[in-house]
């Protein structure tokens, strides 16, 4: 059985479009069959939200007077890039307010937060000082609505598979971007959705590409390009299932639509701040093929276990095993012969939320897919 982008818009506009989310259809094809779920679901919805360090905010603050060229700015006293052009600025999730030296608890993610739920946030700035810039300094005080844009902007979201993080070598506990790893292999960490993440359920990015709609942030967003660190060429399973880190996405979209429920500052102990992101993608099953790769389940998906003990962990040497995500929420994993409890940086039932949420839209007509106008595989 195959369908077509048209065919499934054309079944939201009419109000009898089919569409469960990823977890449910994993369910329906193990009760039913892949040919069966085939037929019956004509969309499958997604989800995760978890700490994505490579986000990020583009604003223009509007002109001051006298004009200024931003040379250096701050928002909350968190530095943002001025080098764009006179009054933009970005300012990235990871950076840190500038606190005498001090690794701050409050940063980009943060402002970010601030602004999406509607809180007042403060600029500094100085600018270069030119003849049609002539301003050499400015202040001011901004809610969301006073920016003239306020556009998320991230160039790396939705990492297909990850890392299970551990400490085998390290005598006392090291703090990074996967939370607090105790010594001894005592906690293992990692951060995905597993079978309800988006790009586990289009491992060859079939319907998921450059133009993509999709849900960012609780509001609407788009796949602008392949994301940093992009590598679809790794070793799969023979479902499709890369057994490492491999697709990411670069997203955009207006924060002015975007809800702090799915945008919310994280700061991690011993590593730094961070923004948690929420994502969701709707994939039309357009054939058995798709149906498949959407079933997918918890214990179909690989994950490669990494000593982060050295500094540069995932190099030759550092990876001590395998599991799946079924045996990460379970709570415990075993590794070299020896039983490690886990935890996730990563919600599911956030993510089950957003994939739930995305049905919805989609039930009630107001999110209509979009076909990608390029591929995201190189």
């Amino acid at each position: 059985m195959k369908r077509t982008w048209e065919e499934i818009n054309d079944k939201i506009d009419r109000g009898n479009i089919v569409v469960i989310t990823a977890e449910e259809m994993t369910e329906l094809s193990e009760r039913e069959g892949v040919k069966e779920a085939c037929r019956q679901v004509d969309v499958v919805t997604t989800g995760t939200f978890s700490p994505m360090c490579s986000s990020g905010l583009l604003i223009n603050t509007g002109h001051h007077a006298p004009r200024i060229n931003y040379k250096r700015a701050w928002l909350n006293g968190v530095p943002a890039y001025a080098g764009i052009a006179a009054v933009d600025l970005y300012l990235g999730a990871t950076a840190q307010r500038e606190n005498g030296g001090t690794p701050s608890a409050y940063g980009g993610g943060h402002v970010i937060e601030d602004l999406v739920s509607g809180r007042q946030i403060q600029l500094q700035a100085e600018g270069h000082g030119t003849d049609c810039y002539p301003g050499r300094s400015a202040e001011g005080s901004y809610t969301i609505d006073d920016l003239e844009n306020a556009i998320l902007l991230n160039p790396r979201n939705c990492y297909q598979n990850y890392n299970v993080a551990v400490n085998a070598s390290s005598p006392g506990t090291i703090h990074t971007y996967m939370g607090p790893l105790l010594p001894d292999m005592r906690n293992a960490a990692y951060s995905s959705a597993g079978q309800l993440s988006p790009l586990l359920n289009d491992p060859e990015y079939r319907t998921i590409g450059i133009g993509s709609r999709v849900f960012l942030g609780g509001g609407i967003g788009y796949v602008t390009f392949m994301g940093t660190q992009h590598n679809p060429d790794t070793e799969r399973t023979p479902g499709g299932v890369p057994n490492c880190g491999a697709g990411t996405l670069a997203l955009c979209g207006d924060l002015r639509h975007m809800s702090p429920e799915y945008l919310r500052g994280v700061c991690i102990k011993g590593y730094g701040v961070s923004l948690a992101v929420g994502v969701g993608i709707a994939i039309p099953i357009l054939d058995e093929e798709m149906a498949f790769y959407t079933g997918v389940s918890d214990a179909d998906i690989p994950a490669p276990v990494i000593d982060y003990s050295s500094d540069y962990p995932g190099m030759s040497g550092d990876i001590l095993g395998r599991t799946n995500y079924k045996e990460l929420r379970s709570g415990e994993i075993k590794v070299m012969g020896k039983q490690v409890r886990t935890i996730s940086l990563s919600s599911y039932s956030k993510a089950r939320k957003i994939a739930v949420e995305l049905k919805n839209r989609i039930r009630n007509g107001s999110f209509r897919l979009t076909v990608p106008v390029a591929p995201l595989m190189e």
